[in-house]
């Protein structure tokens, strides 16, 4: 079968199982790896052999940047305690564990090669988060996932060259240290580099196709120099993109930002559909490679059952602490609260007026940051049972098997390490992310704020108001760049500009007010489906000329797009 058609079938086969899984109540990753398994034992079916540079350099690179673009600043910001823990010391705790355990049960393994396979099966993968998000989960649970799957990726590689080159020589672990912050501190300077030249370029260009297609190549532009520079290149491929998430609300035009979102959530879910259907297929390669070696199958369920104890056992212990560490830096936090306001007294004081305006803005705003985060960790807090999922959730998939295959052909024991890998990668995955979703609901860690939301998004609507209604006021008193604007225009915009009184006809809060306004949307989108029927259908009777029914087209899909 040629590329092109092993391709298209692929792409088949994923959307396929993507539609069919939820129907099923199983989550698309799992389904996928499943069927990947069946089809590598149809006859017929050819290997999936993948070179591993392609899923590390070709593959991860994109997917991290699709996470990392989307990840509020904010949010990660005050979680990078747990984050950081999560995926560099816990991965270091994990491969170190594994290093001495392995040797003393397994019989040719050495610590290099040990610690090797703990840097393989220590990083965890995206898929528990969006296993997690489906049922509910807290938000902030949700980050720390998130953020611990985009960089423990970059810390087990380095600790798995690191490894490696301690295979053919003596490399201290101040070595390894040194190698670790330099991977770091040169990723964090690449990737900050090539989200302010990524911005300063895109800002430039009016046309939000070719806006997104310069973003196609910042994942990889990130990722080059970092690496030929000795840094991580997925570190930097993730601060790439949580720089330009952050800034891209200032720097970028609306249309832009539609179409970026849209064009990377599809290529996201294509290459992680792919990622996990070759994952499956690749067993029957890995299983003929092992089976030539004439070692049994109870020794790979023996060591894959040992590394899946410990990773376990360590991350129980570590979540454990780091829950009894948050909860300290939450006294703290709430002990600092009148302190905080002492300083905002000083400010507002007649001795701090010989400070400039624009340091005592700066510090203002920085108080205001402190007392919000303050009120986040307070009213977001992990509990026990946040632990336990977050335990649960650290289910190892497409990076396990790929760094795997990266071990070379002269390591010892390398055909039972790359299987013992895999059978980790796939137990983790069908066990925890076939019951994670039971877990969370049998523990109830869901997001019980929507009476919070719901304040908040009360209070955002009337913030909103306001400003229109400033504005409007303005143009009423002033016009439109001192040009005098007609009183209707006004009244719509303020209208328009306002969904408190947009929805007013629909009368006071409450379910027959809910059921009002769902009829509306439901009525309004077939409307516009309508519409958008007759205008094909007068397309293709070629009647009227094509830019201007394509104009209308574009029109209908920003009001349906936006709801309104």
């Amino acid at each position: 079968m040629e590329p092109m058609e092993l391709a298209v079938l692929g792409v088949i086969v994923v959307v396929a199982v993507c539609v069919v899984s939820p129907k099923l109540g199983v989550a698309a990753p799992l389904s996928l790896v499943a069927v990947g398994v069946g089809l590598s034992f149809v006859p017929g079916v050819p290997d999936a052999q993948v070179d591993p540079e392609i899923i590390l350099a070709g593959v991860l690179p994109p997917l991290l940047y699709a996470s990392a673009v989307t990840m509020p600043i904010t949010d990660f910001r005050r979680d990078l305690k747990a984050i950081s823990g999560l995926s560099v010391v816990l991965v270091v705790v994990t491969s170190s564990v594994l290093g001495l355990v392995l040797p003393l049960v397994v019989p040719g393994i050495g610590f290099a090669e040990a610690f090797a396979l703990g840097a393989i099966v220590s990083p965890t993968d995206a898929v528990a988060t969006s296993i997690a998000r489906r049922t509910g989960a807290p938000p902030r649970l949700l980050t720390v996932l998130d953020g611990e799957s985009m960089l423990n990726d970059a810390t087990a590689l380095v600790l798995l060259r690191s490894a490696i080159a301690a295979t053919g020589v003596t490399v201290s672990v101040l070595e390894v240290g040194l190698h670790l912050l330099q991977a770091v501190v040169v990723a964090c300077l690449v990737g900050v580099v090539v989200a302010g030249f990524s911005l300063a370029i895109r800002s430039l260009v009016k046309d939000a196709t070719v806006a997104t297609a310069i973003s196609f190549v910042v994942p990889f532009v990130a990722y080059a120099p970092a690496e030929h520079l000795g840094g991580s290149g997925l570190v930097a491929v993730v601060i790439a993109g949580l720089g330009i998430g952050s800034r891209g609300y200032v720097e970028l035009r609306p249309e832009d930002r539609v179409a970026e979102r849209i064009n990377w959530r599809t290529i996201a879910f294509l290459l992680e559909g792919a990622v996990f259907l070759v994952m499956g297929l690749q067993l029957r390669p890995l299983w003929d490679d092992f089976q030539s070696t004439g070692q049994s199958v109870g020794l790979v369920a023996a060591v894959a059952a040992i590394v899946l104890g410990v990773v376990m056992v360590s991350r129980v212990l570590f979540n454990a602490f780091l829950l009894v560490t948050l909860y300290g830096d939450r006294k703290q936090h709430e002990a600092s609260r009148p302190r905080i306001a002492a300083l905002r007294d000083f400010l507002a004081s007649p001795e701090a007026q010989r400070h400039s305006e624009a340091r005592r803005e700066r510090a203002l705003r920085a108080i205001e940051r402190r007392e919000h985060d303050i009120t986040f960790y307070g009213e977001q807090r992990l509990r026990p049972r946040d632990g336990l999922v977050l335990t649960w959730a650290g289910m190892r998939g497409c990076i396990t098997v790929a760094a795997a295959q990266t071990l070379p052909p002269d390591l010892a024991q390398r055909d039972l390490l790359v299987l013992v890998a895999f059978t980790v990668a796939g137990a983790s995955l069908l066990v925890q992310g076939g019951t994670l979703g039971w877990v969370v609901r049998r523990l109830g860690v869901v997001d019980d704020r929507a009476e919070a939301r719901r304040e908040q998004l009360g209070l955002l609507i009337t913030a909103l108001a306001d400003v229109s209604q400033s504005r409007c006021d303005e143009t009423e008193a002033e016009g439109l760049d001192g040009r005098p604007v007609d009183p209707s225009v006004v009244q719509h915009v303020r209208r328009r500009s306002t969904p408190a009184a947009e929805w007013a006809w629909a009368g006071v809060e409450g379910p027959e007010r809910e059921q009002l306004l769902q009829d509306f949307r439901e009525l309004h989108l077939r409307v516009i489906e309508d519409q958008r029927e007759a205008l094909l259908a007068l397309r293709s009777a070629g009647r009227y000329d094509s830019l201007v029914i394509g104009e209308l087209l574009d029109r209908l899909d920003a009001v349906q797009a936006t709801g309104r």
